[in-house]
């Protein structure tokens, strides 16, 4: 009996074991999961899983990362494998990755992972310094965290993989930009054309300005030239110009913005007075861009120093370059005239606008290429997704009211920064210290946003829940509430529409309140959304308006406060304004404007000969949209938003992500805005009144150690029932 009773028990465990492996093995070999998180941010997006099914040719992923890795980089690599896992899972038989072993040497790496390390060096994968507590000490160890995507012949790289934030934002639209780039490249008819100039003049002087290696260069950038033309499908031209003995490469230099140098005579003559040119452009059709390959380092005591670019950070531009050239993503329109600040990445300039919108421009230069629009000079390009307008300071004229209302006829999407109020000509303002005077700002895009359906009013929202900038201590110490830079929390944010979802704060500044027409927008059945708006205890700032904290203090009545609308978007089929009314013409350009000389003094002009048939007595029908097709319009009352005051270039603040996913969603690419916001970095706590903070933290304190002794008792008293219940039965039973 008792050897059947352990047998059987032997047999249990046995069965149990063998289960567990099993379970194991399947956990293995078979791909499942169950994400409970709340954004599912551990399960691929749609957009990822649409990129890798749709791949047309193969795309290949390789993964050096150094084994054993202190937290927190052992989670990142086993999320990494996970993702990539994910990404099989759901892609076609074009995809396929592979993990390289670059141990360290000292940990027992032999010749095979050393090849490893050397691949990763040539892929441009370089070793990290990572912090590692070993027994108690803090040492310091190198560990590879990168990987290379290579589709086709072409090769995208992440270099540091330090975290698991936006990874498979990261992965998927690498590898969305590489199809787009395969397919751009494929479709070229004629060849990018990569010219370096490169004055022999310079031979002699070289040596002594610290470029020793001058004589050398040509071959190197020839070669590098050939190895990046072997990956882009042998789409580039190479060819070298010395403008010192080709006579007419003058012509083309005051094409290009290329480096020009010029020295005087030295070492007694040795060395004569002369000019040099040094620089690399590339040009496809009539689109160019120049690449410098001499920086001038202008260090303090040392003085002026010279150096050739590095050859493969020049590839790394040239590739970049490349891109932009050719288009390889989406057109985004900017009008960038009218006073509209500088939409420009200056990353790779010297010069500097503080109005500038240098991180909007790199942050939206990573999805699209910037179409800068002057409408003073060409009409808008016919098939554009997106125009953006951000703070113009000039009126537009009918004429150019009449494109961008076409335009929006078209289908082409709006997104208005706009300011209703403006500083006076010649005034300042220097930050937060010292305000000026704001007068009502009137461009003309007034009658058109009022014609589709919504207002701008011509005052500045205060709000007492708003940026707080410390004070120094001659200032008295503390914090001054900066009221005209409202904070706009969660409860004020509209997240039912998929791109704001995940949008849990932002900050406006300078922002003008907005109001709908709603019997324009009821008649023209127009869909508004509300995307955000200031707390119940903002207000109006409307005469007088002066920015000057110091100068502010909030309305004595809170019956003068009320939440007031920041932002709208709108999406419909909107009416044309100029329906029923004249069609503008073009206003004639001045001669000296169109950049021709004005008629000599003396010098009679022959008269013109009037044409055969009157050009105004012929009609002209179609051309004309009346009624648009489905389009969309956002609008908020403030272009300071889109500075660099606000949006950081790491695209990782609220505003900015907010600012890129509109971008996306005004360009028909929502599942990008959405994959863009799965992890939500910032998760606010809610707005609480102080009864309910006092009951929370009583509760807690005291709440919950009193539950505790009850539950205890009430445990404690049940057992003495349950023994006394048993000792009545058995004295029953005697």
């Amino acid at each position: 009996m008792i050897l059947n009773k352990k047998t059987g028990q032997y047999v249990k465990f046995i069965i149990y074991l063998i289960v567990v492996v099993l379970l194991n093995i399947a956990g293995i070999t078979l791909f499942f999961r169950f994400d409970l998180t709340k954004n599912r941010i551990y399960s691929l997006s749609e957009a990822s899983k649409q990129v890798v099914g749709t791949l047309s040719e193969p795309l290949t992923i390789h993964v050096f990362f150094t084994k054993n890795l202190p937290a927190p980089h052992n989670h990142t690599e086993r999320y990494l494998r996970d993702l990539l896992e994910a990404y099989a899972v759901h892609a076609n038989r074009f995809f396929n990755f592979r993990f390289f072993d670059v141990s360290e040497e000292e940990k027992g790496g032999g010749s095979k992972e050393t090849e490893n390390r050397k691949l990763a060096d040539t892929y441009g994968i370089p070793p990290l310094q990572i912090q590692a507590v070993e027994k108690d000490e803090i040492k310091f160890k190198k560990a590879y965290m990168g990987l290379v995507m290579i589709h086709g012949d072409i090769v995208e790289r992440i270099p540091a993989i330090t975290s698991t934030a936006d990874l498979e934002y990261q992965l998927t639209t690498s590898i969305q930009k590489l199809n787009n780039k395969v397919s751009a490249l494929l479709n070229l008819k004629d060849k990018i054309r990569v010219t370096l100039f490169l004055s022999s003049s310079l031979t002699p002087v070289a040596p002594h300005i610290g470029i020793k290696t001058l004589p050398d260069y040509p071959k190197e950038v020839e070669q590098m030239v050939n190895r990046l033309n072997e990956k882009l499908y042998k789409k580039l031209e190479y060819r070298s110009i010395d403008p010192s003995k080709d006579q007419n490469a003058e012509a083309l230099l005051q094409k290009y913005n290329v480096m020009r140098l010029k020295w005087p005579a030295f070492i007694d003559g040795k060395i004569e007075e002369g000019s040099g040119v040094i620089g690399l452009v590339m040009e496809h059709g009539e689109a160019f861009s120049e690449l410098p390959l001499l920086n001038v380092l202008r260090i303090p005591i040392i003085g002026t120093r010279y150096e050739l670019v590095d050859v493969k950070r020049l590839e790394e531009a040239l590739n970049a370059g490349i891109e932009k050239l050719i288009n390889i993503n989406a057109d985004l329109g900017y009008v960038a005239d009218h006073g509209t600040p500088p939409a420009m990445d200056f990353s790779f300039s010297q010069r500097q606008d503080e109005n500038a919108l240098s991180n909007f421009a790199k942050l939206a230069s990573r999805n699209y290429s910037i179409k800068h629009i002057g409408l003073k000079e060409k009409p808008l390009p016919e098939a554009l997704g997106c125009l953006v307008i951000a703070g113009p300071r000039e009126p537009f004229t009918e004429y150019e009211l009449f494109q961008i209302d076409q335009a929006l006829m078209r289908g082409t999407n709006l997104a208005l920064f706009l300011d209703a109020l403006s500083e006076p000509p010649g005034g300042q303002m220097q930050g937060f210290g010292q305000g000026a005077g704001l007068l009502p700002l009137d461009t003309g895009l007034e009658k058109l946003l009022n014609h589709w359906g919504i207002d701008m009013k011509k005052s500045i929202v205060m709000d007492e829940n708003c940026f707080r900038q410390q004070l120094s201590r001659q200032f008295g110490g503390g914090e001054k509430p900066i009221y005209f830079a409202p904070i706009i929390k969660k409860e004020r944010i509209n997240n039912s529409l998929p791109f704001m979802k995940n949008i849990k704060g932002l900050i406006a500044l300078q922002v003008s309140p907005l109001t709908l027409i709603e019997n324009r927008i009821a008649e023209n059945k127009i869909k508004a959304n509300l995307l955000f708006s200031s707390s119940e205890k903002s207000w109006e700032m409307k005469e007088r308006i002066n920015l000057n904290p110091m100068l502010i203090q909030p309305p004595s009545s809170d019956a003068e406060k009320m939440s007031l609308p920041l932002a709208f978007l709108l999406e419909g089929e909107f009416p044309s304004y100029f329906a029923g009314k004249a069609i503008p013409e073009k206003p004639e350009t001045a001669p000296e404007e169109k950049g021709g000389a004005k008629n000599p003094a003396g010098v009679k002009e022959e008269p013109k000969s009037k044409p055969d048939l009157d050009l105004s007595k012929i009609e002209k029908k179609g051309g004309f949209l009346a009624k648009g097709r489905p389009a969309k319009v956002f609008l908020m009352a403030s272009s300071e938003v889109l500075k660099d005051n606000i949006v950081d270039p790491e695209g990782k603040t609220e505003n900015a992500v907010f600012t890129q996913n509109l971008l996306d969603y005004l360009n028909n690419r929502e599942e990008i805005a959405v994959l863009r916001g799965k992890e939500a970095r910032f998760n606010p706590l809610s707005e609480t009144d102080a009864f309910t903070k006092t009951f929370i933290k009583a509760f807690t304190i005291a709440g919950i150690p009193v539950m505790v002794v009850f539950f205890g008792l009430a445990v404690w008293m049940r057992r003495r029932s349950r023994r006394k219940s048993i000792q009545d039965m058995f004295k029953i039973c005697a």
